[in-house]
């Protein structure tokens, strides 16, 4: 599976996990140059608090459109260390 946003490959892996029809990716298969840390934190009653990553790809910028659980709840173990996308991110087979 691949991440694309802007024209460019921002994951890619064959190892992701499908939770409420989001693939999440493993966190060392993202290409870490395009992400920035957000401040942005919101919460889900099953998987836990998520954080966020603002994409950065050649000059554009797409804020929070990646998510992950740093610390999810016992029921969303199988997303830790993993990253979804949103906002205009396709994901291709």
């Amino acid at each position: 599976m691949k991440a694309i946003w802007n024209g460019k490959t921002i994951a890619e892996s064959d190892d992701t996990v499908v939770v409420e029809n989001n693939h999440y990716f493993p966190a060392d298969s993202i290409k870490e140059e395009y992400f920035k840390p957000s401040d942005t934190n919101t919460v889900c009653g099953w998987k836990g608090t998520a954080s966020y990553y603002t994409l950065d790809v050649d000059g554009e910028t797409n804020p929070d459109a990646a998510w992950y659980y740093p610390n999810p709840l016992p029921e969303a173990e199988s997303i830790r260390g993993r990253i979804a996308f949103w906002k205009g991110v396709e994901i291709q087979e």
